[in-house]
């Protein structure tokens, strides 16, 4: 994909009236968070565009040199290796200036349950927790429960975390779906492959500036905890349901002593469903288009296979195999498959562009 001289010109020309005014001390409050949100955007673009224009400009000159006969076998060696990184250069700036998903920067609330497959499929949602842990420290992340719903053979029938740092959603989005597992439970004693799920979902976690909630719209029902807990359980009505009758999403918590702490992660948790909502609402007329990318998001999209007397990792959408199952589990390979999909939307993307 080739990029118009006018509009590298127009990329330099827009990055050095931000670097001025960032510059200027002139800006305060949010006209200074805004020019330095669009500063770090624009900062990467920038650099490649400046670097593409800077080959092209060279290729020019070098081009003129062939009729020098003096420089010409210097000039068509340089040549020759310039024309050949110019196309890959091109290719990074395409790709940074794709339109970016508002909601890549944010942090985001995991959510895994338990599918078919019983105890055997609590057992792998925790492994699929564990996974996602263990990945978020490679990238410096913080990951929290929010509310958690223990197995009593082991693993989660559902857990919610919230997930922290830089570029949380744009990494984990792909993440949505079905996640099947194929292994020889413990409790087989004949020794035969089971297959169990757990459903996966990833929601961009909103701001209360962004996702402002009519208290009016909710019903708040306060109850007695029940299960595992201890002496603690069942002695105080901490549990808290919230139920957003405009949407009919239900939220209910009681992981924490304090009714009023249950009440803030139920919030937590609603608001980030809704954002989601609305964001589908607001891509409705994209949506045949996304099915047609790896990032559709359907929660009840099979999107992975976990194979575990073949020791492979099967995704789906991009068919991509890796015989990596234990490095994947462990957190560190899970990145492989991750920047795969991420390089097919971004293919996908530059296609649709093209077409």
């Amino acid at each position: 994909m080739t990029i118009p001289a006018e509009r590298l010109h127009q990329i330099a020309n827009r990055f050095a009236e931000l670097e001025a005014r960032m510059a200027s001390g002139q800006l305060e409050g949010e006209e200074f968070v805004a020019a330095s949100r669009d500063y770090a955007e624009l900062e990467p673009v920038a650099k490649i565009a400046a670097q593409v224009s800077a080959m092209r400009e060279e290729i020019a000159g070098l081009t003129e040199m062939l009729s020098d006969p003096e420089m010409k076998a210097m000039a068509e060696e340089e040549l020759e290796t310039l024309k050949k990184q110019l196309p890959d250069a091109e290719r990074k700036l395409a790709i940074a200036m794709l339109p970016k998903d508002a909601a890549d920067a944010r942090p985001a609330m995991l959510e895994i349950r338990a599918g078919t497959g019983g105890d055997e499929a609590a057992l792998f949602a925790g492994d699929l927790y564990r996974m996602y842990e263990k990945y978020a420290a490679e990238q410096g992340w913080k990951v929290e429960p929010v509310s958690m719903n223990a197995s009593d053979a082991g693993g989660f029938k559902e857990i919610v975390a919230n997930v922290t740092g830089n570029g949380v959603f744009a990494k984990l989005k792909f993440e949505s779906g079905v996640h099947r597992v194929q292994r020889v439970p413990v409790t087989e004693s004949g020794g035969r492959i089971h297959t169990s799920a757990a459903t996966v979902a990833v929601l961009p976690e909103p701001t209360e500036v962004d996702m402002t909630i009519d208290e009016k719209d909710l019903r708040i029902d306060i109850y007695r905890s029940s299960g595992a807990g201890g002496q603690h359980v069942n002695t105080t009505d901490s549990a808290v349901r919230i139920t957003h009758i405009p949407s009919g999403i239900v939220v209910a918590m009681q992981d924490e002593r304090s009714q009023h702490k249950n009440r803030d992660k139920a919030m937590k948790v609603l608001r980030a469903r809704l954002y989601e909502q609305r964001r589908e609402e607001a891509h409705g007329a994209e949506a045949e288009a996304r099915k047609a990318m790896v990032g559709s998001g359907d929660r009840s999209e099979r999107i992975r296979t976990y194979n575990f007397p073949q020791g492979r990792v099967t995704d789906h959408r991009i068919g991509l195999t890796l015989h990596k199952l234990p490095e994947i589990l462990e957190g560190h390979g899970l990145g492989e498959l991750i920047d795969a999909l991420i390089a097919e939307d971004e293919a996908k993307r530059l296609a649709a562009m093209d077409a």
